[in-house]
């Protein structure tokens, strides 16, 4: 990094941690109050009310295009589940406590793609769709949906292409609902992205282009490929404001799944939600969701590999996207395919400046031992990037700044009634012999 950059940086000891791979934990010191935060951004809470209402409509068209939706009647949630083995086992293991309750967060088994992105990407896509069938006057609002699974919208829509860069899940989200609404849809893979999911994605009808650079290139390239053509809508992961929304509702959703469990989440029942970090969108829309419900009262960490800290590289120095991992001399490379990435959003490492409470780093070899405890102690399979959530449980309490945190907000006490959810991203759609590869996979500490 040249020294003018070094010169802007903030926390240049926590920095020169992470430049020597260490673990490191980083609290957002610029937290405000919800209220303060929520001011300073352009979307609002009528936004997410705008897409949850969007989702609703097209429900009658998933429900029919993909039948595994059945029991959510077209709608695409994951369950929420209380883990009490799995929490057992992580104090025992790592010689902790996690004082409340620890819920996960299956998003690794949402319907159609399997992952969070099933979120962001699936809805980015229906409002592509929407928006083409209306301006072309092939449908009112008020129309049944279902007609998106026709004939004439599928030959409709094969006009039209679809392009998106990713390191898998995203392209997986992206890839399976543009093809069936009849797109043709193009997913620039990185060098990182996993093999069954780019063969998964060509079964399903999506050219993939593969490439031998990191998600940066995969991006750059299939967003200049897409411009060039008028028929060719990007989407664009580090900068979509309508990925970031579908993202968003699940802070509805979870709050409903609360309710029905009779789970209480106000200012003496505190939540602390974990999601593992890649380029920030998925992470970043379902924090921007959670502080719009649950205000002050929710506590958000990201989980990122000590090699592709990317999000936490941005926000520590206040330079957001202007630097990369490779800059602190980090090879962005991670065992956590989905986490594989060199530099952030900077359009949500803005929106998390004063909302995100911090940032853990975890080594690979963690997510292969928290993944066998998931399965063993709950028979839940997650994929190994998925399971960087439960990190940021396992430190919270161990770790010195995170607990001055918990102090100073005040939490000390009310943490007895206080409910985890780390965030499963992603795992339900992988082939089983990759899973038997994965449960046998024992890396160096």
């Amino acid at each position: 990094m040249n020294q003018e950059l070094w010169n802007q940086i903030h926390c240049k000891d926590l920095l020169k941690k992470v430049s020597d791979g260490k673990e490191v934990v980083w609290v957002n010191e610029n937290l405000e109050t919800a209220q303060s935060a929520l001011c300073k951004i352009d979307i609002s809470l009528k936004d997410i009310d705008d897409a949850e209402a969007r989702l609703a409509r097209f429900a009658p068209f998933i429900l029919k295009a993909f039948p595994e939706t059945e029991r959510e009647t077209g709608l695409i949630e994951s369950p929420l589940t209380e883990i009490e083995k799995m929490k057992a086992q992580l104090e025992m293991e790592y010689g902790t406590t996690i004082p409340g309750r620890l819920f996960l967060k299956q998003d690794s088994h949402l319907a159609i793609s399997g992952s969070v992105k099933a979120r962001g990407g699936i809805y980015e896509v229906l409002k592509h769709a929407e928006d083409l069938a209306l301006e072309h006057g092939l449908l009112k609002e008020e129309d049944d949906y279902s007609v998106f699974a026709s004939d004439e919208f599928k030959k409709f829509f094969s006009q039209f292409k679809i392009q998106v860069g990713s390191t898998g899940n995203l392209g997986m989200s992206i890839g399976i609902m543009s093809a069936v609404l009849g797109f043709h849809v193009i997913v620039h893979m990185s060098a990182d992205a996993k093999q069954w999911k780019k063969d998964l994605l060509r079964k399903r009808g999506a050219e993939v282009i593969e490439y031998n650079d990191d998600y940066s290139k995969a991006v750059e390239v299939g967003r200049k490929n897409s411009d060039a053509d008028p028929t060719s809508y990007f989407v664009d992961d580090e900068n979509s404001v309508t990925l970031f929304l579908g993202y968003a509702v699940a802070a509805k959703r979870i709050k409903a799944q609360f309710d029905a469990q009779g789970i209480i989440i106000d200012e003496e029942h505190p939540l602390f939600v974990y999601i593992p970090c890649g380029v920030g969108g998925a992470p970043g829309g379902v924090t921007f969701g959670l502080k719009q419900i649950f205000g002050d009262n929710v506590h958000v960490f990201f989980e990122e590999p000590t090699q592709a800290p990317c999000m936490l590289v941005g926000m520590a120095s206040g330079l957001q996207n202007k630097v990369s991992v490779q800059d602190f001399g980090l090879s962005g490379q991670t065992h956590a395919d989905g986490l594989a990435v060199g530099r952030a959003s900077g359009f949500v490492g803005g929106v998390m400046t004063h909302l995100l409470s911090g940032i853990f780093t975890l080594e690979d070899y963690h997510i292969y031992d928290l993944m066998r405890d998931i399965v063993n102690t709950e028979d839940i399979f997650l994929e190994p990037s998925a399971c960087a959530s439960f990190w940021g449980p396992i430190q919270l309490m161990k770790e010195p700044a995170t607990k001055e945190y918990v102090e100073k907000m005040g939490l000390l006490p009310k943490m007895a009634n206080a409910v985890h959810v780390p965030w499963a991203t992603g795992g339900s759609l992988v082939p089983q012999e990759i899973r038997d590869e994965y449960m046998h996979t024992h890396l160096n500490k």
